[in-house]
């Protein structure tokens, strides 16, 4: 990876990576990378895809697992303060997508711009919300998003318009190295009136998910019409273990960890929920945690 050494000064080598995840495991990145400005990040995207170096972009970590062995290649974190502003100009809304989930609903909520509560108590950032179509029924991130910059594999910046956009269940079609910054266009409403849909979303959201103080990663999609959480469950899997992980009984379609767990022990328990749900009900469950 001598091709790097010019960025040495932003570079860790064999740092691990589970300080950065929620659930706290894995292995080290091979290089971890946390460029200061966005010329410094242009040249480091650049320069991997010119030296066919494996790129990835890790926000807060909060649905995915690193596997035990780490990863090769460069890992980026969008940590600098460059990454991470909130401008707001009567409706629009342009974030970095360093800047966490949480942090946009508050300067939004605060100047009565409605429409992101929907998102509260989803925790990460807002580049790991767009790259997920982060939201539920009551809505999600993509419906509000009018515009995003991105850099290219030749590190340039492009922005994706509206029209070029495609945001599904969980998904979208934003498929560049690297999302920079997001424009949304909200609504108009008092601050009153948020705040009290931001408390009853919470409510609901932490009533059915695993506790706030749990290491917890939610495993796979809903099928089409269906609850992957109630097929786990009815499959005799709630509360099941393998090593230090163990399925939620607050929501079978999480997984819980505990002390000295590894991530072959999630990987063997998510194996497992998959299998028995495939028996028991014949349905093939999407995997929604990211695994590296």
């Amino acid at each position: 990876m001598a091709a790097l050494e010019e960025f040495g000064d932003i570079i860790q080598r064999d740092q691990s990576l589970a300080p950065f995840t929620h659930l706290e495991l894995g292995g080290p990145a091979e290089m971890l990378i946390q460029p200061r400005t966005l010329d410094e990040l242009s040249r480091v995207v650049r320069r991997c895809f010119a030296d066919h170096i494996p790129l990835r972009v890790l926000g807060s970590g909060c649905n995915m697992l690193i596997r035990d062995e780490g990863v090769s290649g460069a890992v980026l974190r969008l940590s600098a303060p460059v990454f991470n502003e909130i401008s707001i100009e009567g409706s629009r809304v342009r974030a970095g997508t360093g800047v966490a989930v949480s942090a946009l609903i508050s300067a939004t909520a605060r100047l009565g711009l409605a429409g992101l509560e929907t998102l509260v108590g989803i925790p990460g950032t807002v580049g790991g919300a767009l790259r997920t179509n982060a939201g539920d029924r009551s809505g999600d991130i993509g419906q509000y998003v009018r515009l995003v910059e991105v850099l290219d594999s030749k590190g340039e910046v492009q922005t994706r318009d509206r029209e070029e956009l495609r945001f599904g269940d969980h998904v979208t079609n934003l498929d560049d190295p690297v999302l920079l910054t997001v424009e949304f266009a909200l609504e108009s409403d008092r601050a009153d009136a948020i705040v009290k849909r931001m408390r009853k979303t919470w409510i609901m959201r932490k009533a059915t998910q695993p506790a706030i103080f749990q290491a917890a990663g939610r495993i796979f999609e809903n099928p089409r019409g269906l609850s992957a959480s109630a097929m786990i469950e009815q499959a005799g899997l709630a509360r099941t273990k393998v090593g230090g992980a163990e399925v939620s009984d607050r929501d079978a379609n999480y997984i819980v960890v505990h002390k000295g767990a590894t991530s072959r022990d999630v990987l063997r328990l998510i194996d497992l929920m998959r299998s028995r749900v495939q028996e028991r009900f014949n349905v093939a469950l999407k995997q929604e945690i990211t695994v590296w």
